[in-house]
């Protein structure tokens, strides 16, 4: 059966850190996604186009999607070249893997138009130097569900990436994303240089609290673990209405939740679709409260990443 020549990806939104792992959790979302459609040419290079008002840089250099297609191309013998168009779903600097999505669905669907020849660990890989465009780092806590789905743990980025997908518990997420932005590199820049000992084994502790609790669908442990000692604190004067936002959340059922990201979206669990409504409305009134605009996210998590959904 010959290759497509083009191919049609969503590419979702996530939560990266999940609370307690900073760097090293994620998990997928259902809604929103990206688009990114992609045409095999037989012209070695990129062109890009964005589809959207958020004036983003189409230099294949300074775009997410394009520096991760440049990394693959890099590992493909053959002459050719992509023509690429993207309609951002996911709002730049919300908070939930924009910068991600866009990559990761970017060689996603490269690999379709290539016969499928990268494993998802390799996928991974070229989609952190999307990263590294949007955040000057290549971490993966982003990509890595946006590729693989559900809930994973980047056990190592160096010297060899090590991404375990895990089974998540059939839990849902509440968002709500204030309209003002936190950028990613500013939000690393007031992260603590030096951790106190008794300080970090806590945050293992709920880091490895956390995991068992989504293996065996524990949602008290999951509600315990849910607590961020190191990099929430160090964050919470960039989110204003962080902390009236998650006792809201908690008074209305939540198990637990925090900053998505590096902000400015604040993330929930919850144990059903009702209560995960709950909890969005109450996190929204209290931007609305506070007279910030406001959007809300409500949905399962999702098992599958960027996924082709048409191709010609």
């Amino acid at each position: 059966m010959p290759l497509p020549s083009s191919v049609t990806v969503h590419a979702p939104a996530t939560i990266a850190n999940v609370g307690c792992g900073f760097d090293v959790l994620g998990l997928a979302l259902t809604a929103p996604y990206d688009i990114v459609r992609l045409r095999r040419t037989d012209q070695p290079g990129l062109t890009i186009r964005h589809l959207d008002d958020y004036n983003l840089p189409t230099d294949p250099y300074r775009n997410v999607a394009g520096a991760a297609l440049l990394a693959l191309l890099r590992e493909v013998p053959e002459p050719i070249g992509f023509e690429v168009e993207i309609t951002k779903g996911i709002r730049p600097g919300s908070g939930i893997g924009s910068s991600a999505a866009s990559a990761a669905g970017a060689v996603v669907a490269a690999n379709a138009l290539l016969g499928s020849r990268f494993t998802n660990h390799q996928l991974v890989d070229l989609a952190m130097y999307g990263e590294a465009v949007a955040s000057g780092v290549r971490h993966a806590d982003n990509i890595a569900p946006a590729i693989f789905g559900g809930f994973t743990l980047v056990r190592a980025v160096l010297p060899t990436l090590d991404v375990v997908p895990l089974p998540p518990p059939p839990l849902w997420v509440a968002v709500v994303h204030p309209q003002f932005e936190v950028k990613t590199q500013e939000a690393r820049a007031v992260l603590p240089a030096a951790v106190p000992l008794p300080l970090a084994v806590r945050q293992w502790a709920n880091v490895g609290g956390l995991v068992a609790g989504f293996l065996t669908h524990d949602n008290a442990l999951i509600s315990r673990a849910l607590e961020d000692y190191i990099v929430e604190p160090a964050r919470a004067s960039l989110l204003p209405g962080l902390g009236d936002a998650r006792l809201r959340a908690l008074a209305a059922g939540a198990l637990g939740g925090g900053i998505s990201g590096s902000g400015p979206s604040i993330f929930m669990l919850n144990q059903d679709e009702a209560t995960a409504h709950a909890a969005a409305e109450a996190m929204g009134s209290v931007y609305q409260k506070m007279g910030i605009a406001f959007h809300l996210h409500v949905g399962p998590i999702a098992s599958e990443g960027a996924r082709v959904v048409s191709a010609e």
